[in-house]
């Protein structure tokens, strides 16, 4: 179980230093080129990655954090810092689309140039390269139950439908330059403020998501059935009276009540609810496990 967990940390970590690595590479070529080539779109995506960055170190220090084992004043563990790295990132998606737009809106009042070829090719590549880290990242995330993870490379999507709309408004731009529709020009700026739109929703979304586990979710019943048969069938179980798996970051903490014998004693009661402490964390997924013994009866104890 502790190998297990030692290689999840590992293969997280790895993968929040390929986003920091090549968000770093992708918003300097995009920056460079989007200025040299003069376009606004450019730039604003070049943004998008920069603040990619910056999401990726808070889901690195978040994946830190949660490696930590329990202690006094954190008993449950620390997996609830992924929580908190994801809303971290949704925050500052959410800041960036709004720079975006505005950037924008600004920009119709300026005189706007037609931009270079340039910002084509720089373009494609990053749609490329940021697809990429979204389906390793993202495939990683679900593979670990790693909430940062996950909406991290939903960061990198949104950088690919990003760049995808900056793509059109360059191409626009430069068709309307060539052959002579002046307002076509705008559609460089109009593609910012697309992209800016898609940024913000996404951001909304997933920081609604993360907000939401972090305020001491519980598994819904269906999502349980497995760990309620592994209880059930324990020798000495006569009945689940209770059963509450929380979710903190990429584990459950469980608070389980099953009915047992009365006529047994303390004794033999606590073995029971051992042994079903120690079938439930074997699950991968269990951290910990809180037993609670009633005596079986028609009524259940609460």
């Amino acid at each position: 179980m502790v190998e297990e967990r030692d290689v999840r940390f590992k293969q997280v970590q790895f993968a929040a230093w390929v986003g920091i690595i090549g968000n770093i590479v992708l918003a300097i070529i995009k920056g460079v080129v989007g200025w040299l080539a003069g376009s606004r779109a450019l730039v604003a995506d070049a943004v998008h990655s920069a603040s990619d960055v910056v999401g990726s170190v808070a889901v690195l220090i978040g994946v830190r954090a949660a490696k930590l084992p329990p202690d006094k004043d954190h008993p449950y563990g620390h997996g609830k810092a992924e929580s908190i790295a994801a809303i971290i990132v949704a925050v500052l998606l959410f800041i960036v689309g709004v720079e975006i737009a505005l950037s924008a809106i600004q920009s119709f009042n300026e005189p706007i140039q037609v931009p270079g070829i340039i910002a084509i090719y720089a373009v494609i590549f990053s749609i490329i390269v940021k697809e990429l880290m979204f389906r390793y990242k993202y495939r990683l995330g679900k593979k670990y139950r790693s909430e940062a993870l996950v909406t991290d490379a939903w960061h990198h999507r949104s950088d690919v439908f990003s760049s995808f709309a900056a793509l059109l408004g360059i191409g626009a731009s430069i068709v309307g330059g060539y052959i002579g529709i002046p307002w076509l020009v705008y559609a460089d700026p109009l593609a910012g403020l697309f992209v800016s739109i898609l940024i913000v929703k996404m951001a909304w979304s997933l920081g609604k998501q993360s907000i939401h586990n972090a305020m001491d979710h519980v598994l819904h019943e269906e999502d349980t059935v497995e760990m309620r048969k592994i209880s059930s069938d324990v020798e000495g179980v006569l009945s689940v009276d209770e059963f509450l798996a929380r979710e903190h970051g990429h584990y459950v903490i469980v608070d389980i009540k099953i009915a047992v014998n009365p006529n047994i004693t303390v004794e033999e009661g606590h073995t029971i609810g051992k042994r079903v402490k120690q079938e439930l964390v074997k699950l991968d997924h269990v951290q910990d496990v809180r037993v609670h013994i009633n005596p079986y009866s028609n009524e259940v104890e609460k």
